[in-house]
C-alpha cells in the first residue's frame, strides 16, 4: 500500500501548480481514468462478446429445438451449447472482467484514506481535501461538521447530485440493451442461457443492472471521499465507455 501512496503522493505533486489543496482529489481522478484506460481492452471484448452471445441466440434456439431442454435430452443439449461458444470462441462471462479487475485499486483507495499510519509514519494524504472536504472523511463526518449546507456537506451534495445524473443516465442505457437483447433474440428478458454454465447468474445481474448505478449513491455516502470520487469518476466513464461501445 506504501508503493501506492507514494504514486497517489507523486500524482497530486504533480497537479499541484493547476489544483492547490485539491491536487490530491484531482490525483484520485486521474489514477481512476488510467485504471479505466488499462481496462477498456477488456472492456471493448466484453461488448464484442456481448453482441456475439446475442447473435448465436437463433443457433441455440435450433440446438433446443433439436435436442429438447428435459431429461437426458439437456445433457446433449448443455454440451451442443458450450461446442457452439467454444466454436464461436464466445465467453458467457467475459462481461465480469473489466468490473472485477477495478476492485482492488477501489479496495486500495479505500484502505488507504482509512488508515492514519503508512509504514509506521503518520498518513499525510488525510491532510488533503476536495475544496472544504477531507479525502479521508466520510459524508456523517460532513453532516456533524457544518451540516449539509456546510462546506464540505456542499461538496457531498455536487456528488450526489452527479450521481444521481450518471444513475439515471445508466439506468436508460441499460434498460435499452436489455431490450435491444429481446428483441433480437426473440425473448421476453435478457435471455440468459440456462445451459450455459454461470449464464443464469449472469442474467440475474443483467436484470438488476438498470438498477445498479442507484445504489452508488450509497457507496458515496459511506466510504472516504477519496474512494468516493474513484467511484463516482469510474461510474462515469463506464456510462459514456457503453454508451460508444454499446451503439
Amino acid at each position: 500500500m506504501s508503493v501506492f501512496a507514494t504514486l497517489v503522493e507523486q500524482l497530486a505533486d504533480l497537479l499541484h501548480p493547476l489544483f492547490g489543496l485539491s491536487a490530491a482529489a484531482a490525483a484520485i481522478i486521474a489514477f481512476t481514468a488510467l485504471v479505466r484506460l488499462l481496462v477498456h481492452p477488456l472492456s471493448r471484448a466484453a461488448a464484442r462478446g456481448q453482441k456475439a452471445r446475442a447473435a448465436l441466440q437463433p443457433r441455440i434456439a435450433e440446438l433446443r429445438r433439436k435436442h429438447g431442454e428435459h431429461g437426458k435430452n439437456a445433457e446433449k443439449l448443455q454440451k451442443a451449447v458450450l461446442e457452439l461458444h467454444a466454436e464461436e470462441k464466445v465467453s458467457p462471462l467475459s462481461g465480469c472482467l473489466p468490473s472485477l479487475l477495478q476492485l482492488p485499486a477501489f479496495f486500495l483507495l479505500y484502505h488507504l484514506f482509512s488508515s492514519g499510519s503508512i509504514g509506521g509514519e503518520p498518513n499525510a494524504l488525510l491532510t488533503h481535501q476536495l475544496l472544504d472536504a477531507p479525502l479521508g472523511g466520510r459524508w456523517a463526518d460532513a453532516l456533524d461538521d457544518g451540516g449539509a449546507f456546510g462546506g464540505a456537506g456542499l461538496v457531498y451534495l455536487g456528488l450526489f447530485a452527479v450521481v444521481a445524473v450518471v444513475a439515471y443516465f445508466s439506468y436508460r442505457l441499460s434498460r435499452r440493451m436489455t431490450e435491444a437483447s429481446a428483441a433480437m433474440t426473440g425473448t421476453a428478458g435478457a435471455g440468459a442461457d440456462p445451459q450455459v454454465p454461470g449464464a443464469a447468474a449472469m442474467g440475474g445481474v443483467m436484470k438488476v443492472m438498470p438498477f445498479m448505478s442507484f445504489f452508488t449513491l450509497v457507496t458515496v455516502a459511506v466510504v472516504p471521499l477519496a474512494a468516493a470520487l474513484y467511484v463516482v469518476t469510474s461510474t462515469t466513464w463506464s456510462v459514456i465507455e457503453r454508451s460508444v461501445l454499446y451503439r
